[in-house]
């Protein structure tokens, strides 16, 4: 089976799952697979290694600016000749089938060459009946025109009783104990902003990785570190908490690890405002909706979260796309959910709320 495995490369969230896909695909000598990445410049990716001689494409991303989308800005910075060229140029044939987790290019490349295609993501979950903040028609239209496939899988932290599956998560709790540092992810703010927030907080050490920081350097109980995969997930293992924008991916891992949650919702993307809705709910976050230093005080004195345990290992996934039959999603949905374990509060929550 020869697979095409299209990634939307704005955020890192898809492009850690695509590498628990990855490393369970290279066990696998009865399937081949190409990974594509769009949305982000080339030189940009890190820690790629596991999806072998990769491409990249422009494709379409949003802009940020000040922890907001930047509507007109996103507008003006779409190449769409580029990526009507990229389209019409990208050669499917010899593909049995499209995976795609947002990824624009190779999906609407699959749709004009009529190659079977199957979405499997987070904004996937947003097709059907799940809570929603924010949501407008462009959103609604967006989820569906942006990355177009013929079947739309969800990946979500409960399946709403919906064609959903639970998020891949490798990532185990540390034996060793907290360091009592708390890690601070915040990409879509500025790096003066955040320390502005955090400087303060004198008693408390704080782990900041963030895209704009070369090398790693210390102010004070504050460290900031560049973007990278090995020493980003050491920090996640041994903090005691985390502050982040509102993706899923990150959340997904902090809830498997029993960290508590300060999300900042990426404003205008209602995908994040609808993942902090879901929190809420479920009492496993708190919200941060501008840089405030007395609510990150606040909140250093919560206690941490029931852990969420996800699957780690995606064969039953891989065995249902080489079968081929993608009538039958419900037994893929009920095998993977048997491997989610939730606490009793956290299970308490979703009765309570009928969902």
């Amino acid at each position: 089976m020869k697979l095409l495995y299209g990634v939307q490369g704005t955020g890192n969230g898809h492009i850690a799952r695509a590498r628990i896909m990855a490393s369970a695909l290279a066990q696998r000598s009865d399937i081949d697979v190409d990974f594509v990445f769009s949305g982000r410049a080339p030189e940009k990716y890190f820690d790629m290694d596991v999806f072998g001689e990769y491409r990249t494409l422009t494709g379409l991303s949003f802009i940020t600016k000040g922890g907001k989308v930047d509507k007109w800005g996103t507008v003006r910075r779409a190449n769409l000749r580029q990526f009507s060229n990229d389209v019409k140029a990208f050669d499917v044939n010899g593909y049995d089938l499209l995976i795609n987790d947002f990824e624009p290019v190779t999906a609407w490349a699959a749709k004009r060459n009529n190659l079977p295609s199957i979405s499997i993501s987070h904004q996937a979950a947003f097709s059907y009946d799940v809570p929603k903040s924010g949501n407008t028609i462009l959103d609604s239209l967006l989820v569906k025109l942006f990355a177009p496939t013929q079947l739309q899988l969800g990946v979500h932290w409960y399946h709403f009783n919906q064609p959903i599956i639970p998020p891949f998560v490798a990532d185990k709790p540390a034996i060793a104990p907290a360091r009592g540092h708390v890690l601070v992810y915040l990409p879509f703010e500025e790096v003066d902003d955040i320390q502005q927030m955090l400087e303060p907080l004198s008693d408390q050490a704080f782990e900041c990785f963030h895209p704009d920081i070369g090398e790693v350097r210390e102010e004070g109980h504050i460290r900031w570190n560049p973007t990278s995969k090995k020493h980003f997930q050491r920090a996640l293992q041994h903090c005691d908490g985390v502050i982040a924008n509102g993706g899923f991916e990150l959340s997904s891992e902090a809830l498997q690890l029993g960290k508590k949650l300060l999300i900042k919702p990426l404003h205008g993307q209602f995908e994040q405002l609808s993942n902090v809705l879901t929190l809420n709910k479920l009492d496993l976050c708190q919200t941060l909706f501008q840089l405030d230093t007395d609510i990150v005080e606040e909140w250093l004195e919560a206690p941490e979260n029931e852990a969420i345990t996800f699957p780690d290992d995606p064969t039953i996934l891989i065995d249902w796309l080489k079968k081929g039959d993608f009538s039958d999603i419900q037994s893929l949905c009920d095998a993977l959910w048997k491997n989610v374990h939730y606490g009793d509060k956290t299970r308490e929550r979703l009765l309570a709320l009928a969902i």
